[in-house]
């Protein structure tokens, strides 16, 4: 029997005291898959520059000294002994700079999966920078343990380490979400107006919803709704909600609980064709290619 959507979007049980945002956070980055494969560290001399990979998102976390991050847009920033920064597509044009006569990082170098959804991804902001205020407990926990994965041999070492490159890019959003810095969709969470429409798509995505029903959720009038929500969250709520039902989508192909129109159908799509326009549009392929790379992939029964 096909597995419902509403399966997929069960909301993790955080207690009485659990907020909207933490909760809709999970669903979110539950949607946006990375892999970890390296973390390194790095002792710099001052004026040394970083040398990251091109392309590669990087976490980097510097243990001695200060790094001086420079672009050509924005004044320079400076990245303190404890501080933590996430560059979710790469350096780009950004250098980071030691600015102390002895510089030590470490640094964690992953991708995010293609198939994730890539305007949530790409509405990140070029950089996210974590002071030791406010990452101090669980940097320093992370980041010792890490360590000793990473000079680890036996096996899973692999797995273990990209794992817990995984817990600290969603520790980060999280954290940055938490002091109100967040922009983009992570921006909404930190609204808790806005965070109650999405909460709700989130919630029941095969419902229609209406602009006017999600503004009642977030307790605003219809205009001042739209308005607030394209700003923080970057898409029309509609748009949001059509995004985050093929995602849903994405995820019953890949189980091959049912055929392409199927699904199309379950989600709400009146068509196969107009399903498979709309999800080729999103991610860049249609969804029979997902489905028919979920049976390539799929285990040999035995006979």
């Amino acid at each position: 029997m096909m597995e419902s959507p509403e399966n997929l979007t069960i909301l993790p049980d955080g207690g009485p005291r659990a907020g909207v945002s933490g909760d809709l956070l999970s669903h979110v980055l539950a949607q946006i898959r990375l892999t970890g494969d390296e973390v390194f560290s790095r002792t710099l001399a001052q004026a040394e520059q970083l040398d990251l990979d091109e392309g590669q998102a990087h976490i980097v976390v510097v243990t001695v000294g200060a790094l001086r991050m420079e672009s050509r847009d924005q004044a320079p920033v400076v990245i303190e002994a404890g501080d933590l920064v996430l560059l979710p597509r790469g350096p780009g044009t950004l250098r980071l700079v030691a600015s102390h006569p002895q510089v030590a990082i470490v640094a964690c170098r992953f991708w995010f999966d293609p198939d994730s959804l890539r305007g949530m991804i790409f509405a990140l902001p070029r950089c996210i920078h974590i002071e030791r205020a406010q990452g101090a407990g669980w940097v320093d926990g992370m980041l010792p343990f890490l360590m000793v994965e990473t000079s680890d041999a036996q096996p899973g070492a692999a797995l273990m380490i990209s794992r817990i490159i995984d817990l600290m890019v969603i520790r980060t959003l999280r954290s940055w979400v938490h002091e109100g810095r967040a922009t983009g969709w992570l921006g909404g969470l930190s609204d808790a107006r806005i965070a109650r429409s999405l909460k709700a798509i989130h919630e029941r995505p095969l419902q229609r919803w209406s602009i006017n029903e999600l503004a009642d959720k977030a307790g605003m009038s219809r205009s001042s709704f739209c308005e607030r929500f394209a700003a923080l969250v970057g898409r029309s709520p509609l748009r949001y909600q059509n995004e985050w039902r093929l995602g849903l989508a994405r995820d019953l192909l890949a189980r091959r609980d049912a055929r392409v129109g199927e699904i199309g159908l379950r989600i709400g799509y009146e068509s196969e064709a107009a399903f498979s326009r709309a999800y080729k549009q999103l991610f860049g392929h249609p969804p029979r290619v997902e489905y028919a790379l979920a049976n390539e992939a799929a285990p040999v029964k035995p006979r």
